[in-house]
Protein backbone atom coordinates (compact mmCIF):
# COMPACT_ATOMS: atom_id res chain seq x y z
CA UNK A 1 0.00 0.00 0.00
CA UNK A 2 1.32 3.43 -0.92
CA UNK A 3 2.18 5.14 2.40
CA UNK A 4 1.16 8.48 0.91
CA UNK A 5 -2.33 7.43 -0.18
CA UNK A 6 -3.82 5.30 2.57
CA UNK A 7 -3.48 2.99 5.52
CA UNK A 8 -4.83 -0.33 6.70
CA UNK A 9 -8.45 -0.26 7.82
CA UNK A 10 -9.48 -1.96 11.10
CA UNK A 11 -11.12 -4.92 9.35
CA UNK A 12 -7.86 -5.56 7.47
CA UNK A 13 -5.79 -6.01 10.61
CA UNK A 14 -4.93 -9.51 11.74
CA UNK A 15 -2.44 -12.37 11.33
CA UNK A 16 -2.94 -12.63 7.54
CA UNK A 17 -2.16 -8.97 6.98
CA UNK A 18 0.92 -9.22 9.22
CA UNK A 19 2.18 -12.25 7.34
CA UNK A 20 1.78 -10.69 3.90
CA UNK A 21 3.43 -7.50 5.16
CA UNK A 22 6.44 -9.50 6.28
CA UNK A 23 6.57 -11.22 2.88
CA UNK A 24 6.47 -7.84 1.13
CA UNK A 25 9.26 -6.53 3.39
CA UNK A 26 11.41 -9.58 2.64
CA UNK A 27 11.00 -8.99 -1.09
CA UNK A 28 12.08 -5.36 -0.68
CA UNK A 29 15.47 -6.23 0.87
CA UNK A 30 18.12 -4.99 -1.62
CA UNK A 31 20.53 -7.40 -3.31
CA UNK A 32 23.92 -7.57 -1.60
CA UNK A 33 27.25 -9.23 -2.22
CA UNK A 34 28.26 -12.54 -0.71
CA UNK A 35 30.23 -10.91 2.10
CA UNK A 36 27.28 -8.90 3.40
CA UNK A 37 25.15 -10.08 6.27
CA UNK A 38 22.10 -8.15 5.04
CA UNK A 39 20.46 -10.90 3.00
CA UNK A 40 16.85 -11.72 2.36
CA UNK A 41 15.60 -14.63 4.51
CA UNK A 42 15.33 -17.96 2.76
CA UNK A 43 11.81 -18.54 4.15
CA UNK A 44 9.05 -16.65 5.96
CA UNK A 45 7.78 -18.49 9.06
CA UNK A 46 3.99 -18.77 9.17
CA UNK A 47 3.41 -17.70 12.75
CA UNK A 48 0.04 -16.21 13.63
CA UNK A 49 1.53 -14.64 16.74
CA UNK A 50 4.30 -12.87 14.88
CA UNK A 51 5.02 -9.34 15.94
CA UNK A 52 4.22 -6.60 13.45
CA UNK A 53 7.36 -4.51 13.67
CA UNK A 54 6.23 -1.05 12.61
CA UNK A 55 9.58 0.49 13.43
CA UNK A 56 11.27 -1.29 10.53
CA UNK A 57 12.99 1.34 8.35
CA UNK A 58 11.65 -0.40 5.22
CA UNK A 59 8.36 1.35 6.04
CA UNK A 60 9.81 4.83 5.61
CA UNK A 61 10.18 5.84 1.96
CA UNK A 62 11.60 9.38 1.66
CA UNK A 63 8.44 11.21 0.62
CA UNK A 64 7.44 13.34 3.57
CA UNK A 65 7.57 17.07 4.14
CA UNK A 66 9.26 17.53 7.50
CA UNK A 67 7.39 20.77 8.24
CA UNK A 68 3.89 19.36 7.74
CA UNK A 69 2.32 18.70 11.13
CA UNK A 70 -0.78 17.24 9.52
CA UNK A 71 1.05 14.60 7.48
CA UNK A 72 -0.12 11.01 7.96
CA UNK A 73 2.66 9.69 5.75
CA UNK A 74 3.42 6.06 6.59
CA UNK A 75 0.63 5.83 9.16
CA UNK A 76 0.79 2.03 9.02
CA UNK A 77 4.28 2.00 10.46
CA UNK A 78 4.25 5.13 12.60
CA UNK A 79 0.77 4.81 14.08
CA UNK A 80 1.81 5.44 17.69
CA UNK A 81 3.68 8.67 16.96
CA UNK A 82 1.12 10.11 14.55
CA UNK A 83 -2.26 9.38 16.14
CA UNK A 84 -1.48 7.09 19.07
CA UNK A 85 -2.45 9.60 21.76
CA UNK A 86 -5.70 11.13 20.48
CA UNK A 87 -6.84 8.52 17.96
CA UNK A 88 -6.98 10.78 14.89
CA UNK A 89 -10.75 11.45 14.94
CA UNK A 90 -11.28 14.26 17.50
CA UNK A 91 -14.46 15.50 15.78
CA UNK A 92 -16.34 12.41 16.96
CA UNK A 93 -16.33 13.80 20.49
CA UNK A 94 -18.94 16.36 19.40
CA UNK A 95 -21.68 13.73 18.95
CA UNK A 96 -22.60 10.69 21.05
CA UNK A 97 -24.22 8.62 18.30
CA UNK A 98 -24.12 8.54 14.51
CA UNK A 99 -26.66 7.17 12.08
CA UNK A 100 -25.71 4.46 9.62
CA UNK A 101 -24.55 4.82 6.02
CA UNK A 102 -24.31 8.10 4.15
CA UNK A 103 -26.33 9.89 6.84
CA UNK A 104 -23.66 9.01 9.37
CA UNK A 105 -20.98 10.22 6.96
CA UNK A 106 -22.91 13.47 6.54
CA UNK A 107 -23.01 13.91 10.32
CA UNK A 108 -19.29 13.25 10.60
CA UNK A 109 -18.52 15.87 7.94
CA UNK A 110 -20.63 18.39 9.83
CA UNK A 111 -18.77 17.61 13.05
CA UNK A 112 -15.42 17.76 11.27
CA UNK A 113 -16.37 21.18 9.93
CA UNK A 114 -17.17 22.42 13.43
CA UNK A 115 -13.98 20.98 14.88
CA UNK A 116 -11.49 22.07 12.21
CA UNK A 117 -12.90 25.59 11.76
CA UNK A 118 -10.55 28.20 13.25
CA UNK A 119 -11.10 29.29 16.83
CA UNK A 120 -11.05 32.93 17.90
CA UNK A 121 -7.51 32.46 19.24
CA UNK A 122 -6.28 31.05 15.94
CA UNK A 123 -7.85 33.89 13.97
CA UNK A 124 -6.43 36.62 16.16
CA UNK A 125 -2.92 35.15 16.32
CA UNK A 126 -2.90 35.24 12.52
CA UNK A 127 -4.04 38.84 12.56
CA UNK A 128 -1.13 39.70 14.85
CA UNK A 129 1.27 38.15 12.33
CA UNK A 130 -0.29 40.24 9.58
CA UNK A 131 0.01 43.36 11.74
CA UNK A 132 3.74 42.82 12.26
CA UNK A 133 4.23 42.41 8.52
CA UNK A 134 2.24 45.54 7.83
CA UNK A 135 4.49 47.52 10.18
CA UNK A 136 7.56 46.10 8.47
CA UNK A 137 6.30 47.00 4.99
CA UNK A 138 5.45 50.55 6.11
CA UNK A 139 8.95 50.96 7.50
CA UNK A 140 10.58 49.73 4.30
CA UNK A 141 8.26 51.28 1.70
CA UNK A 142 5.87 53.91 3.17
CA UNK A 143 3.93 54.20 -0.09
CA UNK A 144 3.36 50.44 -0.45
CA UNK A 145 0.29 48.57 0.79
CA UNK A 146 0.01 45.09 2.23
CA UNK A 147 -3.03 42.98 1.39
CA UNK A 148 -4.16 39.52 2.47
CA UNK A 149 -5.31 36.94 -0.06
CA UNK A 150 -5.61 33.20 -0.27
CA UNK A 151 -7.27 30.97 2.30
CA UNK A 152 -6.95 33.42 5.19
CA UNK A 153 -8.95 36.00 3.26
CA UNK A 154 -11.61 33.55 2.07
CA UNK A 155 -11.89 31.73 5.40
CA UNK A 156 -11.16 28.35 3.82
CA UNK A 157 -8.06 27.64 5.87
CA UNK A 158 -6.98 24.85 8.19
CA UNK A 159 -5.17 25.26 11.53
CA UNK A 160 -1.77 24.74 9.90
CA UNK A 161 -2.41 26.69 6.68
CA UNK A 162 -0.05 29.49 5.74
CA UNK A 163 -0.85 33.19 5.32
CA UNK A 164 -0.61 34.65 1.82
CA UNK A 165 0.33 38.32 1.62
CA UNK A 166 0.98 40.60 -1.32
CA UNK A 167 2.83 43.92 -1.29
CA UNK A 168 1.39 46.41 -3.76
CA UNK A 169 3.96 49.01 -4.84
CA UNK A 170 5.71 50.60 -7.79
CA UNK A 171 7.71 47.61 -9.02
CA UNK A 172 7.87 46.00 -12.41
CA UNK A 173 6.67 42.42 -11.94
CA UNK A 174 7.96 41.43 -15.38
CA UNK A 175 11.51 42.35 -14.36
CA UNK A 176 12.15 39.95 -11.48
CA UNK A 177 15.54 41.37 -10.58
CA UNK A 178 13.87 44.64 -9.62
CA UNK A 179 11.59 43.08 -7.04
CA UNK A 180 12.97 43.79 -3.54
CA UNK A 181 12.93 40.15 -2.43
CA UNK A 182 16.35 40.30 -0.79
CA UNK A 183 15.55 43.58 0.92
CA UNK A 184 12.53 42.01 2.54
CA UNK A 185 14.55 38.94 3.50
CA UNK A 186 17.16 41.06 5.29
CA UNK A 187 14.48 43.10 7.08
CA UNK A 188 12.76 39.97 8.37
CA UNK A 189 16.08 38.77 9.80
CA UNK A 190 16.94 42.17 11.27
CA UNK A 191 13.62 42.44 13.12
CA UNK A 192 13.85 38.84 14.34
CA UNK A 193 10.42 37.95 12.98
CA UNK A 194 11.22 34.52 11.58
CA UNK A 195 12.33 31.15 12.83
CA UNK A 196 16.10 30.77 12.37
CA UNK A 197 16.78 29.36 8.93
CA UNK A 198 13.14 29.48 7.82
CA UNK A 199 13.41 32.44 5.42
CA UNK A 200 13.53 31.34 1.79
CA UNK A 201 13.59 33.51 -1.32
CA UNK A 202 12.08 31.81 -4.38
CA UNK A 203 13.22 34.30 -6.98
CA UNK A 204 13.20 31.80 -9.86
CA UNK A 205 9.58 30.71 -9.41
CA UNK A 206 6.82 31.79 -11.79
CA UNK A 207 5.57 33.96 -8.93
CA UNK A 208 8.62 35.10 -6.91
CA UNK A 209 7.91 35.01 -3.18
CA UNK A 210 9.57 35.24 0.21
CA UNK A 211 8.64 32.40 2.58
CA UNK A 212 9.24 32.28 6.33
CA UNK A 213 7.83 30.89 9.56
CA UNK A 214 6.76 33.35 12.25
CA UNK A 215 9.04 33.07 15.28
CA UNK A 216 6.34 33.28 17.95
CA UNK A 217 3.29 31.54 16.49
CA UNK A 218 5.06 29.15 14.04
CA UNK A 219 2.65 30.21 11.30
CA UNK A 220 4.09 30.07 7.79
CA UNK A 221 3.90 33.24 5.69
CA UNK A 222 4.29 33.73 1.92
CA UNK A 223 4.88 37.26 0.63
CA UNK A 224 4.65 38.18 -3.05
CA UNK A 225 4.78 41.51 -4.87
CA UNK A 226 2.21 43.23 -7.07
CA UNK A 227 0.14 40.08 -7.67
CA UNK A 228 -3.22 41.82 -7.51
CA UNK A 229 -5.00 38.85 -9.10
CA UNK A 230 -4.60 36.95 -5.82
CA UNK A 231 -6.86 39.41 -4.02
CA UNK A 232 -9.40 39.36 -6.85
CA UNK A 233 -9.41 35.55 -6.84
CA UNK A 234 -10.10 35.52 -3.10
CA UNK A 235 -13.05 37.85 -3.54
CA UNK A 236 -14.40 35.63 -6.32
CA UNK A 237 -14.22 32.57 -4.06
CA UNK A 238 -16.07 34.42 -1.30
CA UNK A 239 -18.91 35.06 -3.73
CA UNK A 240 -19.06 31.37 -4.61
CA UNK A 241 -19.16 30.57 -0.89
CA UNK A 242 -22.33 32.61 -0.60
CA UNK A 243 -23.85 30.99 -3.69
CA UNK A 244 -23.10 27.39 -2.64
CA UNK A 245 -23.59 26.83 1.12
CA UNK A 246 -22.09 23.32 0.95
CA UNK A 247 -18.83 24.59 -0.57
CA UNK A 248 -17.26 25.44 2.80
CA UNK A 249 -17.64 21.97 4.33
CA UNK A 250 -16.57 20.12 1.19
CA UNK A 251 -13.45 22.22 0.72
CA UNK A 252 -12.35 21.81 4.34
CA UNK A 253 -12.62 18.02 4.09
CA UNK A 254 -10.84 17.88 0.72
CA UNK A 255 -8.08 20.26 1.83
CA UNK A 256 -7.42 18.13 4.89
CA UNK A 257 -7.46 15.02 2.70
CA UNK A 258 -4.72 16.42 0.43
CA UNK A 259 -2.77 18.18 3.19
CA UNK A 260 -2.15 15.05 5.22
CA UNK A 261 -0.92 13.29 2.07
CA UNK A 262 1.43 16.16 1.12
CA UNK A 263 -0.56 16.67 -2.08
CA UNK A 264 -1.71 20.21 -1.27
CA UNK A 265 1.09 22.08 -3.03
CA UNK A 266 2.34 21.99 -6.58
CA UNK A 267 6.04 21.72 -5.73
CA UNK A 268 5.45 18.63 -3.57
CA UNK A 269 3.67 16.75 -6.35
CA UNK A 270 0.07 17.82 -5.72
CA UNK A 271 -2.28 20.61 -6.72
CA UNK A 272 -2.80 24.08 -5.31
CA UNK A 273 -5.65 25.00 -2.99
CA UNK A 274 -7.00 27.37 -5.63
CA UNK A 275 -7.17 24.50 -8.16
CA UNK A 276 -8.98 22.31 -5.62
CA UNK A 277 -11.53 25.02 -4.84
CA UNK A 278 -12.21 25.64 -8.55
CA UNK A 279 -12.65 21.90 -9.09
CA UNK A 280 -15.19 21.85 -6.25
CA UNK A 281 -17.00 24.88 -7.64
CA UNK A 282 -17.19 23.27 -11.07
CA UNK A 283 -18.51 20.06 -9.50
CA UNK A 284 -21.33 22.03 -7.82
CA UNK A 285 -22.09 24.17 -10.87
CA UNK A 286 -22.62 21.15 -13.10
CA UNK A 287 -24.29 18.90 -10.55
CA UNK A 288 -27.42 17.31 -12.07
CA UNK A 289 -29.42 17.61 -8.84
CA UNK A 290 -29.95 21.23 -7.93
CA UNK A 291 -31.36 20.16 -4.56
CA UNK A 292 -27.86 18.95 -3.74
CA UNK A 293 -26.72 22.57 -3.53
CA UNK A 294 -29.11 23.63 -0.77
CA UNK A 295 -27.90 24.08 2.84
CA UNK A 296 -29.56 20.82 3.93
CA UNK A 297 -27.96 18.65 1.24
CA UNK A 298 -26.27 15.41 2.28
CA UNK A 299 -22.56 16.19 2.45
CA UNK A 300 -21.65 12.50 2.51
CA UNK A 301 -23.24 11.87 -0.87
CA UNK A 302 -21.64 15.00 -2.32
CA UNK A 303 -18.20 13.99 -1.08
CA UNK A 304 -18.49 10.51 -2.60
CA UNK A 305 -19.75 11.97 -5.89
CA UNK A 306 -16.85 14.43 -5.99
CA UNK A 307 -14.33 11.63 -5.41
CA UNK A 308 -16.00 9.51 -8.08
CA UNK A 309 -15.94 12.33 -10.62
CA UNK A 310 -12.28 13.32 -10.25
CA UNK A 311 -11.02 9.90 -9.22
CA UNK A 312 -12.68 7.70 -11.86
CA UNK A 313 -14.75 9.52 -14.47
CA UNK A 314 -13.12 12.84 -15.39
CA UNK A 315 -11.11 12.76 -18.62
CA UNK A 316 -7.91 14.58 -17.70
CA UNK A 317 -6.39 14.03 -21.15
CA UNK A 318 -8.99 15.88 -23.24
CA UNK A 319 -11.18 17.95 -20.92
CA UNK A 320 -10.65 21.34 -19.29
CA UNK A 321 -12.64 23.00 -16.50
CA UNK A 322 -14.31 26.39 -16.81
CA UNK A 323 -16.13 28.05 -13.90
CA UNK A 324 -16.96 31.36 -15.54
CA UNK A 325 -20.32 31.93 -17.25
CA UNK A 326 -22.08 29.36 -15.11
CA UNK A 327 -19.46 26.64 -15.52
CA UNK A 328 -18.85 24.06 -18.23
CA UNK A 329 -16.47 21.41 -19.52
CA UNK A 330 -14.55 22.40 -22.62
CA UNK A 331 -12.00 20.71 -24.84
CA UNK A 332 -8.35 21.50 -24.32
CA UNK A 333 -8.10 22.48 -27.97
CA UNK A 334 -10.53 25.32 -27.34
CA UNK A 335 -8.53 26.44 -24.29
CA UNK A 336 -5.31 26.46 -26.27
CA UNK A 337 -6.78 28.94 -28.75
CA UNK A 338 -6.83 31.59 -26.01
CA UNK A 339 -3.41 30.77 -24.55
CA UNK A 340 -0.18 32.51 -25.41
CA UNK A 341 2.00 31.12 -28.16
CA UNK A 342 4.08 28.18 -27.03
CA UNK A 343 1.79 27.19 -24.15
CA UNK A 344 -0.21 23.99 -24.12
CA UNK A 345 -2.97 22.97 -21.71
CA UNK A 346 -1.68 20.96 -18.76
CA UNK A 347 -2.92 17.57 -17.59
CA UNK A 348 -5.18 19.26 -15.05
CA UNK A 349 -6.41 22.17 -17.14
CA UNK A 350 -8.48 24.82 -15.32
CA UNK A 351 -9.24 28.04 -17.12
CA UNK A 352 -8.50 31.07 -14.97
CA UNK A 353 -11.85 32.83 -14.41
CA UNK A 354 -10.03 36.18 -14.23
CA UNK A 355 -7.71 35.63 -17.21
CA UNK A 356 -8.70 33.16 -19.90
CA UNK A 357 -5.12 33.03 -21.23
CA UNK A 358 -3.93 31.48 -17.98
CA UNK A 359 -4.15 27.80 -17.00
CA UNK A 360 -4.46 27.49 -13.20
CA UNK A 361 -3.29 23.86 -13.26
CA UNK A 362 -0.30 24.60 -15.49
CA UNK A 363 2.31 23.50 -12.92
CA UNK A 364 0.32 20.61 -11.42
CA UNK A 365 2.56 17.89 -12.81
CA UNK A 366 1.53 15.50 -10.02
CA UNK A 367 -2.20 15.66 -10.78
CA UNK A 368 -2.32 11.91 -11.39
CA UNK A 369 -1.21 11.31 -7.80
CA UNK A 370 -4.21 13.35 -6.69
CA UNK A 371 -6.46 11.38 -9.02
CA UNK A 372 -5.14 8.15 -7.52
CA UNK A 373 -5.83 9.41 -4.00
CA UNK A 374 -9.38 10.44 -4.93
CA UNK A 375 -10.04 7.03 -6.47
CA UNK A 376 -8.75 5.27 -3.35
CA UNK A 377 -10.98 7.41 -1.11
CA UNK A 378 -14.01 6.74 -3.32
CA UNK A 379 -13.53 2.99 -3.06
CA UNK A 380 -13.05 3.10 0.72
CA UNK A 381 -16.11 5.29 1.38
CA UNK A 382 -18.48 3.44 -0.95
CA UNK A 383 -17.61 0.19 0.80
CA UNK A 384 -18.11 1.76 4.22
CA UNK A 385 -21.59 3.21 3.48
CA UNK A 386 -22.89 0.16 1.61
CA UNK A 387 -25.84 -1.16 3.69
CA UNK A 388 -25.06 -4.72 2.55
CA UNK A 389 -21.61 -4.55 4.10
CA UNK A 390 -22.54 -5.31 7.70
CA UNK A 391 -18.92 -5.37 8.89
CA UNK A 392 -18.30 -1.72 7.97
CA UNK A 393 -21.78 -0.23 8.10
CA UNK A 394 -21.88 0.90 11.75
CA UNK A 395 -20.12 4.29 12.16
CA UNK A 396 -20.40 4.09 15.95
CA UNK A 397 -17.79 1.34 15.98
CA UNK A 398 -15.37 2.74 13.41
CA UNK A 399 -15.43 6.24 11.94
CA UNK A 400 -16.46 6.38 8.28
CA UNK A 401 -14.77 9.72 7.58
CA UNK A 402 -11.77 8.55 9.61
CA UNK A 403 -11.09 5.93 6.94
CA UNK A 404 -9.73 8.65 4.66
CA UNK A 405 -8.99 11.55 7.05
CA UNK A 406 -7.08 11.69 10.30
CA UNK A 407 -5.99 14.63 12.45
CA UNK A 408 -2.54 13.99 13.87
CA UNK A 409 -1.59 14.37 17.52
CA UNK A 410 0.80 17.14 16.51
CA UNK A 411 -2.02 19.26 15.05
CA UNK A 412 -4.29 18.65 18.04
CA UNK A 413 -1.59 19.61 20.53
CA UNK A 414 -0.59 22.66 18.48
CA UNK A 415 -4.18 23.91 18.59
CA UNK A 416 -4.31 23.28 22.34
CA UNK A 417 -1.06 25.19 22.71
CA UNK A 418 -2.43 28.19 20.79
CA UNK A 419 -5.59 28.20 22.90
CA UNK A 420 -3.59 28.03 26.12
CA UNK A 421 -0.91 30.57 25.28
CA UNK A 422 -3.08 33.15 23.50
CA UNK A 423 -6.50 33.10 25.24
CA UNK A 424 -8.13 35.94 23.30
CA UNK A 425 -11.59 34.60 24.16
CA UNK A 426 -10.86 35.28 27.84
CA UNK A 427 -9.73 38.82 27.06
CA UNK A 428 -12.47 40.38 24.93
CA UNK A 429 -10.76 43.77 25.10
CA UNK A 430 -8.02 42.32 22.90
CA UNK A 431 -10.31 41.08 20.16
CA UNK A 432 -10.23 42.93 16.89
CA UNK A 433 -13.17 45.25 16.49
CA UNK A 434 -13.71 44.21 12.86
CA UNK A 435 -15.35 47.54 12.09
CA UNK A 436 -13.02 48.69 9.37
CA UNK A 437 -9.94 50.86 9.44
CA UNK A 438 -8.87 52.40 12.71
CA UNK A 439 -5.52 53.85 11.73
CA UNK A 440 -6.77 56.35 9.22
CA UNK A 441 -6.05 54.34 6.09
CA UNK A 442 -8.51 53.10 3.54
CA UNK A 443 -7.51 49.76 2.11
CA UNK A 444 -8.36 49.50 -1.56
CA UNK A 445 -10.20 46.24 -2.15
CA UNK A 446 -13.29 45.12 -4.08
CA UNK A 447 -16.67 45.52 -2.44
CA UNK A 448 -17.80 42.28 -0.81
CA UNK A 449 -20.95 41.20 0.96
CA UNK A 450 -20.67 39.66 4.43
CA UNK A 451 -20.50 35.90 4.55
CA UNK A 452 -22.36 34.94 7.69
CA UNK A 453 -22.95 31.32 6.78
CA UNK A 454 -19.49 30.08 7.73
CA UNK A 455 -18.24 29.77 11.31
CA UNK A 456 -15.63 32.39 12.01
CA UNK A 457 -16.20 34.12 8.68
CA UNK A 458 -15.16 37.59 7.63
CA UNK A 459 -18.35 39.11 8.98
CA UNK A 460 -17.82 38.03 12.59
CA UNK A 461 -18.43 41.07 14.73
CA UNK A 462 -15.71 40.21 17.23
CA UNK A 463 -12.97 39.24 14.82
CA UNK A 464 -12.80 39.88 11.10
CA UNK A 465 -10.20 38.65 8.68
CA UNK A 466 -8.34 40.25 5.86
CA UNK A 467 -7.44 43.93 5.80
CA UNK A 468 -10.03 44.91 8.42
CA UNK A 469 -8.13 42.72 10.86
CA UNK A 470 -4.87 44.43 9.95
CA UNK A 471 -6.25 47.82 10.82
CA UNK A 472 -8.48 46.87 13.69
CA UNK A 473 -5.69 45.41 15.77
CA UNK A 474 -4.08 48.78 16.36
CA UNK A 475 -6.38 49.29 19.37
CA UNK A 476 -4.79 46.31 21.08
CA UNK A 477 -1.31 47.79 20.68
CA UNK A 478 -2.36 50.86 22.65
CA UNK A 479 -3.52 48.84 25.65
CA UNK A 480 -2.07 50.22 28.95
CA UNK A 481 -0.81 46.83 30.13
CA UNK A 482 1.80 46.72 27.37
CA UNK A 483 4.16 48.87 29.46
CA UNK A 484 4.08 46.50 32.45
CA UNK A 485 4.66 43.11 30.84
CA UNK A 486 7.89 41.21 30.60
CA UNK A 487 8.81 38.89 27.77
CA UNK A 488 11.20 36.00 27.89
CA UNK A 489 11.87 33.30 25.32
CA UNK A 490 12.27 29.99 27.09
CA UNK A 491 12.84 27.32 24.45
CA UNK A 492 10.76 24.28 23.63
CA UNK A 493 10.71 22.32 26.87
CA UNK A 494 7.66 20.53 28.17
CA UNK A 495 6.06 19.65 24.84
CA UNK A 496 6.11 16.38 22.88
CA UNK A 497 9.29 15.79 20.94
CA UNK A 498 7.46 15.56 17.61
CA UNK A 499 6.05 19.09 17.99
CA UNK A 500 7.77 22.44 17.66
CA UNK A 501 6.06 24.60 20.25
CA UNK A 502 7.08 27.71 22.10
CA UNK A 503 7.04 28.47 25.79
CA UNK A 504 6.59 32.01 27.06
CA UNK A 505 7.40 32.86 30.67
CA UNK A 506 5.67 35.78 32.36
CA UNK A 507 7.26 37.20 35.51
CA UNK A 508 4.29 39.43 36.26
CA UNK A 509 1.48 38.87 38.70
CA UNK A 510 -1.24 38.19 36.15
CA UNK A 511 -2.71 34.76 35.39
CA UNK A 512 -0.70 32.37 33.24
CA UNK A 513 -2.75 32.68 30.08
CA UNK A 514 -3.27 36.46 30.24
CA UNK A 515 0.41 37.10 30.92
CA UNK A 516 1.53 35.05 27.95
CA UNK A 517 -0.94 36.79 25.69
CA UNK A 518 0.39 40.16 26.80
CA UNK A 519 3.93 38.94 26.23
CA UNK A 520 2.98 38.05 22.66
CA UNK A 521 1.84 41.60 21.96
CA UNK A 522 4.81 42.98 23.82
CA UNK A 523 7.18 40.91 21.71
CA UNK A 524 5.37 42.13 18.58
CA UNK A 525 5.91 45.77 19.52
CA UNK A 526 9.51 45.49 20.78
CA UNK A 527 10.84 44.82 17.31
CA UNK A 528 9.79 48.29 16.32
Amino acid sequence: MDPVIGWYQPEQEGPARQLWSRIAEARCVPMTDNNSNNKAPEFIPIDSNCHDDRSNPIHHPPRKKTDNRASTFNLNSDHANLIGKHGGCPWRELRSKYDRGVIGLHQEIEDFHKYISPTSEEREVRNVVVLKMKKLIKELWPAAKLQVFGSFRTGLYLPTSDIDLVVIGKWNVQSQERLPLRTLEQAIYQHNLAEPGSVKVLDKASVPIVKFTDRLSEIRVDVSFNMSNGVKSAELIKKFKQRYPVLYSLVLVLKQFLLQRDLNEVFTGGISSYSLILMTISFLQLHPRQTALTPGANLGILLIEFLELYGKKFNYMKTAIRVSEGGSYISKEEVQKNMKDGYRPSLLCIEDPLNITNDIGRSSHGALYVKQAFEYAYIVLTQAVNPLNTLLYDPNKVSILGRIIRVTDSVIEYRQWVKQEFPFSKNPELMLNGSGSSDGENEEEPDTSPDSSAPGSDSDSSSSRGDSGINGISNANNAPWLNNSYYHRAGRGGMPTNNKHRRFVDNGTQGKGTGRLRNYYRASSRDW
